[in-house]
């Protein structure tokens, strides 16, 4: 299922379609739709250009990702592509997973808890806004190479290629590490083979 890139009011009232429950009362965007809302409210206000892209709101300076706007089972959630630079002096980001260099999300759950953390909220996206102006980067470790068995799949398949070099840089990593993973070549073509559905899907390896 591709994700629902048509609009943000399409996201709010349908979902991100990038699963089975898309445009159902059970999709997880309903659970955070006034929070979503709220959170959207603080983004318009602020120079950022507002777009759709792999099925959520996502907000660009330049035409460079600064935040991304989008739901968790468990809250929703602002994500920072460069969180990892930014000044964090009460805690409040998350780090996506072990793995995670460059993004780290704010977390709410519920329209209290913005209140509570607006002034933080407002202060980070102002640094991530100032980060993107500068160019600042995250300073990392080198890149994973490429497992020769990820590349021969993707070589081909022209549509499998166009799926997986539009996700996002992490989730692009999150198939790297997991076909790099196996010891066996073998093993790795196997695994290869199986991430199909998830890149066609937009999705992130660990994602559900």
């Amino acid at each position: 299922m591709p994700p629902n890139n048509t609009s943000v009011e399409s996201y709010l009232a349908e979902g991100c379609g990038r699963c089975e429950l898309f445009q159902t009362p059970e999709c997880k965007v309903h659970a955070w739709s006034e929070v979503l809302v709220a959170l959207r409210g603080l983004l318009v206000e602020t120079e950022l250009s507002e777009v759709m892209k792999w099925g959520s709101p996502c907000y660009t300076l330049g035409g460079k990702n600064v935040v991304m706007l989008s739901a968790l089972k468990d809250a929703a959630v602002l994500s920072f592509f460069k969180g990892a630079i930014l000044p964090d002096p009460e805690g409040l980001l998350v780090k996506p997973g072990p793995n995670s260099r460059h993004a780290r999300y704010l977390e709410f759950v519920s329209l209290e808890d913005l209140e509570e953390h607006r002034e933080a909220t407002h202060a980070l996206l102002a640094a991530a806004i100032d980060a993107e102006r500068q160019g600042k980067q995250v300073e990392g470790k080198p890149k994973e190479p490429m497992p020769e068995e990820l590349q021969a799949a993707l070589d081909a398949d022209e549509e499998l290629a166009a799926a997986f070099a539009a996700l996002t840089p992490g989730r692009r990593r999150s198939y790297i590490l997991h076909v790099s993973g196996a010891k066996q070549s073998a093993t790795r073509a196997k695994r290869a083979e199986r991430c199909a559905e998830k890149i066609f899907a937009g999705k992130g390896f660990n994602e559900r």
